[in-house]
This record gives C-alpha cells, structure tokens and sequence, in this order.
C-alpha cells in the first residue's frame, strides 16, 4: 500500500492515548507525536522564562523544536500541564504550533510509512481527512490513578487526590475552551480504555487498522 497511513487520536489526559499510540508506531512504522508535549514544552518555556515569555520566543523555540525534545520527564509534572492547559487556549500560539503539527502529520520523513498525532484536537482540526481516527477515553478515576502512578515513578511527592484535582481541572479546560475544545467527533471510533490491558486496547485497534489496511 503506497498511501500514507495517518491516524488521528484525540483522548483527556491519563487515557492511554499516548501508550496506544506508541505501541501503533511502533508496529506500522509511523512517525510519532504527541501534540499535548508540544503545549507542555511552551509551558515549560514560560515558568523558565517568566519576565521574557512573548511570541517571539515561543516562535524561535518551535522553529528549532524536534521530537526529541519533547521527551524530557520534567514535561510530566503537574505545574507544566496546567500551563500547558493555559497557553492551549490563546489563538495565537495554537497557530505556531499548528504549522508543526501540520508538517509531522502530512510530510513525515520518508523513513516512516505515515504518521499518528495523538492530542485533543487532532480528529476536528489538524487531521480531519486521516485515514483513521480514534477517541480514546477511561473513567476520571482510572485516569487519575494511572496518572499518579506515572508520578510515583518519577519519585514526585504527590498525592492521588492532587493528582485527581489536576485531572478534573484539566478535563474543564480541554472540554470547555472556545478555540479547538476536545471533542469525539462523529467519524471518531471510541476506545473505552478502563477495563482494557495495555496489550489488548492494542489489538483492538490493530484489528480495526488491519481490516482496512487489508494486512
């Protein structure tokens, strides 16, 4: 099959949206981005440069980005998702990032067979016409237990009810902002992640992809 496959996910945080996404990458050679770590990075820039944060600097800081550097573990931490979750919501930094998104879902290198961009508005607005498009979503305490334990490992000092508040903040702000809210759109296919393993969400999906794909 010549035709680039490209698949779009759109999930609230902690659903496993990123771990699915991972693992179809992996198995149909797609190049991967996590489009929340790019809104993680400009919130990281900001607490860093607090008097200095402008456009300016965002837009020098995005021309120079690469996947890689949106790996850093300091991205995980609470105070940077809340961040992110503020500078999502300004319209003129979505439109930065926007022109990166676009670039890794429709020109990836040609080393990959297409591309998978998970985020929160991936299906209604940076991928409408991909070949495949999912809404993966869990209960809010699943995901607020699976995001904890993230945390735990990473040896932060934090609790589950913390970790439960962040989520909920972060689940109103996703869903109820004007610009790009997250949304299952109708050509959307919902993957209900909180009584599935790792593994068998994988083979769900794989088992959607497959049928089209002809594999």
């Amino acid at each position: 099959m010549n035709k680039l496959i490209q698949v779009a996910i759109d999930s609230p945080a902690a659903a496993g949206a990123g771990t699915q996404a991972k693992l179809i990458a992996k198995h149909y050679n797609l190049l991967y981005l996590d489009t929340g770590k790019i809104y993680r990075f400009i919130g990281n820039l900001k607490i860093k440069n607090k008097k200095k944060f402008n456009y300016s600097l965002i837009k020098k800081n995005i021309s120079k980005l690469k996947i890689k550097n949106l790996q850093s573990r300091i991205l995980l931490s609470n105070r940077v998702a809340l961040e992110a979750s503020i500078v999502a919501k300004d319209k003129k930094i979505r439109k930065l990032v926007y022109s990166f998104q676009i670039k890794c879902a429709y020109k990836p290198p040609k080393k990959f067979k297409g591309s998978i961009l998970d985020g929160r508005d991936i299906t209604s607005v940076i991928m409408k016409k991909a070949m495949f498009k999912f809404f993966i979503t869990a209960n809010i305490k699943t995901r607020a237990l699976r995001r904890y334990r993230e945390l735990k490992l990473l040896n932060k000092k934090i609790t589950y009810k913390e970790v439960l508040k962040s989520i909920k903040i972060r689940d109103k702000s996703d869903y109820n902002r004007k610009i790009s809210p997250l949304k299952k759109t109708t050509d959307s296919i919902l993957i209900n992640t909180t009584n599935l393993t790792k593994r068998s969400c994988f083979l769900k999906i794989k088992q959607i992809m497959d049928k089209k794909l002809k594999y």
